[in-house]
């Protein structure tokens, strides 16, 4: 299918995920490898943000499309309620690489539908109603999970689901209390365990957080912020909830985000990197304390494709590929290049405000002056507010890269097999795209 072809026809008969539909520019992809894909006319891309910070294993990788090339000739698709080789091995291993006492899974074909699942055992569980997330957060787009996300994608969209309840962020950089680093008091924290007190610790479910913020700013929290939230979890008796959707899988140089810290939650969603993008799957690992609560209740919870064979067989094939292969190793490798590369062009450009990195997860915060910290853009910009942030997608793309970027961000968030040289040729182009944003700042 020639080029003209194939966007004229997806542009008449699809839609276009959260955009108006007549500002799409879609690039017509014809394959992918490694850390590259290429469009129809040959012309190769570095894939710099994974795709949707998913593709973690890389493209192509023959251990993966081989397990689900085998599987599909062996067992398409068995009803939800029969034991496979491939889903018992899946929800093993899951207990092996997770944190602490998670141990049984149900398994979803997404994030989104992995946090519907975590509300229902909380509440479940606990008989309590309430749900606590942060304002900069996004936990999906279905009714429960938007309305889990604080991020303004759920504005539209409103009412959702009720017993949600927002508190604000770990934001070093722009601290909603007006700390700094030299003066902070960890306002973050106590203000959710104050913000627990006044719904009522009798009434709240859980505690959900992202183990690293993700598209809402990429925002990695202090040292202290999951040990305490552990620790208040336990004070009130209510459920910790991790969102590692994005997070998980190597994307922080660790198996999880929360590894990080060192810390143990009671319930774990997951998703995207569970099979690197290949197939859709996710899933919702419970502690056993959770698991054995429901040994003599029914689960209410499950759909038709619930441990698919096939994805199932890429989940065990992908994270055999992450042991290895040694990516989660070579994500904090390269991670620490990757943070030095960006110090420097912190260092080299007016309009780069911060740099947040933590393995092969970060963000450029791009601003207009860098004592007052105004964004580049404003926070939840509309297209004509955007000024010439609006410019850089198409300047990554010129120059042979695809990168997400939202507002002020511009993500680097490659898949976990890049090397030291595609990384710098990926902090090259940052560089010249950098000196187009420069000329934004006062």
């Amino acid at each position: 299918m020639i080029r003209e072809e194939m966007i004229s026809l997806t542009r008449e008969h699809v839609f276009f995920s959260w955009t108006a539909q007549n500002k799409v520019d879609p690039i017509p992809v014809e394959r992918s490898e490694g850390v590259y894909f290429w469009d129809v006319n040959g012309k190769r891309y570095l894939d710099f943000t994974s795709q949707l910070m998913n593709v973690n294993a890389g493209h192509g990788n023959p251990k993966i499309i081989k397990a689900i090339q085998d599987q599909v000739a062996k067992l398409q698709y068995i009803y939800p309620g029969t034991a496979t080789e491939p889903k018992a091995r899946l929800g093993q291993l899951l207990a092996e690489v997770t944190p602490g006492d998670l141990c049984k899974t149900l398994f979803t074909l997404g994030g989104a539908e992995a946090n519907e699942n975590a509300i229902k055992f909380a509440r479940l569980y606990t008989g309590r109603h309430k749900i606590i997330t942060r304002y900069r957060s996004y936990h999906g787009a279905t009714a429960g999970a938007m309305a889990l996300s604080g991020d303004p994608r759920r504005l539209p969209v409103e009412p959702l689901i009720s017993g949600v309840v927002h508190v604000q962020d770990p934001y070093c950089y722009r601290c909603p209390f007006g700390w700094t680093l030299d003066t902070c008091h960890r306002e973050c924290i106590d203000h959710v365990e104050q913000v627990i007190k006044f719904e009522g610790p009798e009434n709240v479910a859980a505690v959900l957080l992202e183990g690293v913020t993700g598209t809402s700013g990429l925002m990695i929290a202090p040292d202290e912020y999951w040990p305490r939230m552990r620790e208040i979890c336990d004070k009130y008796g209510i459920l910790l909830m991790d969102d590692e959707v994005m997070s998980g899988f190597g994307r922080t140089g660790e198996w999880f985000g929360v590894d990080n810290w060192d810390v143990a939650p009671d319930v774990m969603t997951m998703a995207k990197g569970i099979t690197s993008g290949y197939v859709p799957l996710g899933a919702v690992v419970v502690s056993k304390d959770i698991a054995d609560y429901f040994a003599d209740k029914t689960l209410p919870m499950g759909l038709t494709y619930s441990g698919h064979p096939v994805s199932t067989a890429a989940g065990v094939a992908t994270i055999e590929v992450y042991k290895q292969e040694r990516l989660v190793e070579n994500a904090k490798a390269m991670g620490a290049i990757l943070k030095e590369g960006l110090e420097e062009l912190q260092a080299k450009h007016p309009s780069v405000g911060d740099v947040r990195c933590i393995g092969l997860f970060s963000v450029i915060e791009l601003v207009k002056d860098k004592e007052t910290k105004e964004p580049l853009a404003p926070w939840n910009a509309k297209p004509h507010e955007m000024g010439v942030m609006a410019q850089v997608p198409g300047a990554l793309r010129e120059r042979g890269m695809f990168s997400f970027s939202k507002w002020n961000w511009i993500f680097v968030v490659p898949p976990l097999c890049i090397n030291e040289t595609q990384l710098h040729e990926g902090l090259r182009i940052l560089d010249e795209v950098l000196d187009i944003t420069d000329g934004g700042c006062t």
